[in-house]
């Protein structure tokens, strides 16, 4: 069962609510943030924006107590003293996270590989574009939500740029709708290149056939603006993948905030900060992943 386990890495600010104890950091320093992480290192920290996406995660392995589908690291930027405080919440709250490495103040990606993590969660973008620079599936949380009160996890994505590569992306930047709707139709059958969250979506798949479609504690769902005839690569691509998508939702440029509301999304991966923002304004929480050519000039 380990070769179909979903590993997700979250940093100690995607999983908790640090805003705090960051402030001080950026305002005095780093001497200072470890003197106040110690002096509170009794106090429970509250949620984060990824603390209901995690704990979704971890109670799919109720299904399989003996053989846990789902794994949490925790990859942080605190030392193992200053640490302590984030583990302390962690026991708090009774989420099964046992494996974590602290870096004292250095970008912690490199041990996404080590971990075998299918997707860095982290609230600090530059640790994510240093992860998605090294090939490595990261994504940037942004907003958080209410926490949807389903027990099913409901997952969304963006496709270009995010599931698959930004090569139909490109067409569209540089040459406009039309030479990318002649592009898509012409290439209907060659299917996209692999997108920096292609792989996560096939763990989410692997953990989908332990269980009857309708059972599922996972249902996932593409929100795209493609739209027909733009689609027909889409679909063949994931068929060429043998990836399963639960709903496919083309929306020709339609802003996406109440779409990802009506599916009841738990998380929506986008590559456009645009449609995280409209995610936002519906509540929804969002993860940018800062790949591809929109996101090649910007800080």
């Amino acid at each position: 069962m380990d070769n179909q386990k979903l590993v997700v890495a979250v940093s100690s600010r995607a999983l908790f609510n640090l805003d705090e104890s960051h402030a001080i950091f950026e305002t005095q320093g780093k001497e200072a943030f470890c003197h106040y992480q110690i002096e509170h290192e009794n106090e429970i920290l509250p949620p984060g924006f990824g603390f209901s996406l995690v704990k979704k995660f971890l109670d799919i392995n109720k299904a399989f107590p003996g053989a846990p589908l789902v794994e949490i690291i925790l990859l942080s930027q605190n030392s193992a003293d200053t640490g302590l405080r984030i583990f302390n919440s962690i026991n708090h709250y009774d989420l099964a996270i046992s494996r974590a490495a602290f870096t004292s103040g250095v970008s912690p990606y490199e041990y996404i590989p080590a971990f075998g993590a299918h997707l860095f969660l982290s609230a600090n973008g530059e640790d994510v574009r240093k992860a998605l620079a090294a090939g490595y599936a990261a994504a940037t949380i942004v907003s958080g939500a209410v926490a949807n009160p389903s027990p099913q996890l409901r997952i969304a994505f963006d496709g270009d740029a995010v599931l698959f590569s930004d090569e139909s992306e490109r067409i569209y930047q540089q040459h406009g709708l039309a030479a990318f709707a002649a592009n898509e139709r012409n290439e209907a059958h060659k299917p996209l290149s692999d997108g920096p969250l292609k792989e996560f979506l096939s763990a989410l798949h692997r953990i989908q056939t332990h269980f009857d479609q309708d059972l599922s504690p996972i249902r996932t769902a593409l929100v795209t603006a493609r739209a027909a005839p733009a689609h027909e690569r889409v679909v063949r691509t994931l068929r060429a993948w043998g990836i399963r998508i639960d709903e496919a939702l083309f929306l020709g440029g339609m802003p996406k905030g109440a779409f990802l509301k009506a599916f009841g999304a738990d998380i929506f991966f986008d590559d456009q900060k645009g449609h995280c923002d409209s995610a936002e304004s519906h509540q929804i929480a969002a993860a940018h992943v800062p790949h591809g050519v929109t996101n090649q000039h910007r800080p």
